[in-house]
Order: C-alpha cells, then sequence, then structure tokens
C-alpha cells in the first residue's frame, strides 16, 4: 500500500490555499492542503504496526513549533509548481530529518524538502506566468502553532485519507 506524511494547518489556512486550488490544482478533489514531511512510499501490510511505533517515537521527541507563511513561491523552471511558502523553522526541519532516519521509513527522498502548501499545479507555461505574476505582489500573513502529524494513506480512486494522527510530546 501506498503511504505519505502530512501535516494539515489550520482551517484559516486551508480556506486560503484552497481558494486556489479549486482553479489551478488538478489534485484539489483527492486531498486537502497539507506540508508534505514525507512523500509518498511503499509498505507492506505486515510492516504497518512497526511503523506506527516508529512514528510514536518521533512524535513522542518533537515539540510544537510555528508555521509560518508569509508569501507564495515556485518550483519554476523544474515544474510550473506554485505553493505557499512555509518558513523552514529548525524544528521542521528537524523532523523531515527524523523522518527520513528510521528502520521502517524509507531514508531516500527524491527532493530536498522545501516545505510549502501546493496551490497550483500542472500549468502551462502562460497560465503560470500570469497566476505566479498576481500572487507574488500578495503578502500572506499566517501563523499557527503545530502539535501533529498524520500517517496518509492512498485509496484505489487516488484519494488520500488519515490512517493515524501523532500527537507531538506523547506516548
Amino acid at each position: 500500500m501506498k503511504y505519505g506524511i502530512a501535516i494539515f494547518p489550520s482551517k484559516k489556512i486551508q480556506d486560503e490555499a484552497n481558494s486556489f486550488r479549486k482553479r489551478y490544482d488538478p489534485h484539489y478533489a483527492l486531498i486537502p492542503p497539507h506540508v508534505t514531511l514525507k512523500e509518498p512510499f511503499e509498505l507492506e501490510e505486515d510492516q504497518i504496526n512497526d511503523l506506527i511505533q516508529e512514528l510514536k517515537e518521533i512524535a513522542k521527541h518533537t515539540s510544537p513549533f510555528k508555521l509560518e507563511i508569509k508569501k507564495v513561491s515556485s518550483f519554476s523552471p523544474v515544474t510550473n509548481t506554485i505553493y505557499l511558502k512555509v518558513e523552514p523553522v529548525p524544528e521542521l526541519m528537524k523532523l523531515n530529518e527524523r523522518l527520513h532516519s528510521g528502520n521502517v521509513l524509507p531514508q531516500e527522498q527524491t527532493y530536498s524538502f522545501v516545505p510549502h502548501i501546493t496551490i497550483a499545479q500542472k500549468l502551462s507555461h502562460d497560465e503560470y506566468s500570469d497566476v505566479f505574476g498576481s500572487l507574488k505582489m500578495q503578502e500572506f500573513n499566517f501563523e499557527q502553532t503545530v502539535d501533529r502529524f498524520q500517517l496518509m494513506y492512498q485509496l484505489e480512486n487516488g484519494a488520500w485519507t488519515v490512517h493515524e494522527t501523532f500527537t507531538f510530546g506523547q506516548e
């Protein structure tokens, strides 16, 4: 089965992201706005309990931290993806590191970790230029405290759903 690990921001941040996603993100219906901590990975059913124990241990040793968004950015020229840029605070970067150094968790990463919430992807070059041009002039000022992450799994229709939530500082 395919799994992933994410942080879901507050409703206020999700509403702002969705105001763009419903127009510019073909994955809008498959998963709510989120910060991907660990890209999708395959795991055998008999490994899930070991994975959950590993994630509980990681969460137990993680303190709540601030999630801050101040602007949009882009992965251009690699892809025409536009995102809300999440400030790379040390606690978030350390959490990502821990999620790539376990015994059950796959350690490989396709890309360097750039904390973000996707708001537009798979745009034509012209559409990308128009949308990014107008969004980069806007100010965004969101801040919240994050105290949990979610283990997700992918359904047959491609949608993602929460398997389990892990709260920081708890057994």
